[in-house]
């Protein structure tokens, strides 16, 4: 009994067939885009052998996500959620196959190649939003925490085996092949949301439109101090302590500078995000969430702080392993308050937010890192970073009501979100 309750709690698949077939279908999609990701960027290089170009891609990605988040997420607030996301999903997939017939064309400019990337970026500004509306509509508010835990293990298996098919696909079919994968894995994600029932498209159309309706999402992250601490968290962990763009300075002054260990950094991140995601059901039944989310934000710091310090490489990746099971942890908990505290009629503003923070934070952290590191030097720009973690999470717990030891029972916290799970 103990053991099953510490594994990933499978309850909403079952439980839910609306929501399986939406994970399934995201889950599919997602290991698609993870080959598209790759695919570009080998494109772009083989086009251009330029780290300019293969950088343009990464800000054609990111852009339109920053600059379209929120207004995205006023118009998911107004209009037909499942509808919206079929169509931005659909975009997503017409992008994905002018990809492959460019790539199987060829003879493309490398530009025509960025700008198809950014206009399907621009799809998933406005899908992202709308995707996150979908959970607390579909399931009770005890399995939000369990459901929330399966997408991320979902989005950390694309994370992992995509990429490693991508290299296999690219190196005997070539890039167009990845392209028709991931278009082919959009009619999973468009089965699962055109499957979704007639109330999670609901959303309450007396929202203001526009830069008003922005106000209005500003306003309620700016007075809501649960949601708006657990970005703040986010934030903390990310913009203060983001290690990626460090790695190969910290393998140089540390481990040798070997190319082996360099590729074990990331992935002992990603095999502790996934440990802790199997054995999410040790913290998601938790009534705690905040307390949750601020002791493994803190773990995270202390675990990148203490990696700096280590003496050996394999005490180091120890620490990496730390450090990537308590991000999965932080991410799990920071999204059950969110959406645990978001009314029904903000939660596609919300979730452009946090979508922005997702995105904005790690690569505002890694410039960060990189600029510190080149005036001191790696350990020292990994082991400030993660000090900084430390002492910036723990600030917010003390000034965050809802948080901490100040927190309640996230069921009897959540009086004001409306859902229309079991009804």
């Amino acid at each position: 009994m103990g053991m099953r309750h510490a594994l990933i709690d499978v309850t909403p698949l079952r439980a839910s067939p609306a929501f399986r077939r939406l994970w399934v279908g995201q889950t599919l999609s997602g290991f698609g885009g993870q080959m598209t990701v790759v695919a570009v960027m080998f494109q772009v290089w083989q086009l251009t052998h330029s780290t300019t170009w293969t950088g343009a891609v990464a800000l054609a990605q990111a852009v339109p996500l920053i600059a379209l988040g929120l207004f995205a997420g006023t118009l998911v607030d107004r209009v037909d959620r499942r509808r919206f996301y079929v169509a931005m999903t659909a975009g997503q997939t017409v992008c994905s196959v002018v990809l492959a017939v460019q790539a199987y064309v060829g003879g493309v400019p490398v530009g025509v190649v960025v700008l198809l990337v950014a206009v399907q970026s621009c799809c998933v500004a406005g899908g992202g939003p709308a995707s996150k509306t979908f959970v607390p509509a579909l399931l009770p508010r005890e399995q939000l925490a369990a459901g929330l835990a399966l997408r991320r293990i979902s989005f950390q298996g694309a994370m992992l085996v995509g990429p490693a098919v991508a290299g296999l696909v690219l190196g005997t079919l070539g890039a167009g092949a990845c392209y028709t994968i991931d278009a082919v894995s959009f009619v999973a994600a468009l089965y699962g949301a055109l499957g979704l029932p007639k109330r999670v498209a609901e959303a309450e159309a007396s929202g203001r439109p526009g830069l008003r309706g922005v106000r209005d999402g500003l306003a309620f992250l700016v007075r809501t101090p649960v949601v708006r601490g657990a970005l703040l968290t986010d934030l903390a962990a990310t913009v203060l302590s983001m290690p990626i763009s460090l790695f190969p300075l910290i393998n140089a002054e540390r481990f040798g500078d070997g190319p082996r260990t360099l590729g074990l950094f990331l992935s002992a991140i990603a095999v502790g995000g996934v440990g802790a995601s199997l054995f999410s059901g040790t913290f998601t039944r938790s009534a705690r969430p905040g307390l949750v989310m601020l002791g493994s934000s803190v773990t995270w710091g202390l675990a990148l702080a203490l990696c700096g310090l280590a003496p050996n490489r394999w005490l180091g990746l120890a620490c990496l392993v730390l450090a990537g099971a308590a991000d999965t942890v932080s991410v799990l908990s920071r999204n059950t308050l969110v959406q645990s505290h978001t009314p029904n009629e903000m939660l596609g503003r919300v979730g452009a937010a946090e979508q922005i923070v997702g995105q904005a934070g790690p690569d505002l952290g890694n410039m960060r890192g990189g600029l510190v590191a080149d005036a001191t030097s790696g350990v020292a720009a990994l082991v400030s970073g993660g000090v900084l973690c430390v002492g910036a999470v723990v600030l917010v717990g003390l000034v965050t009501p809802g948080l901490g030891w100040r927190s309640r029972d996230s069921a009897d916290a959540a009086g004001g979100r409306a859902t229309a799970a079991g009804s």
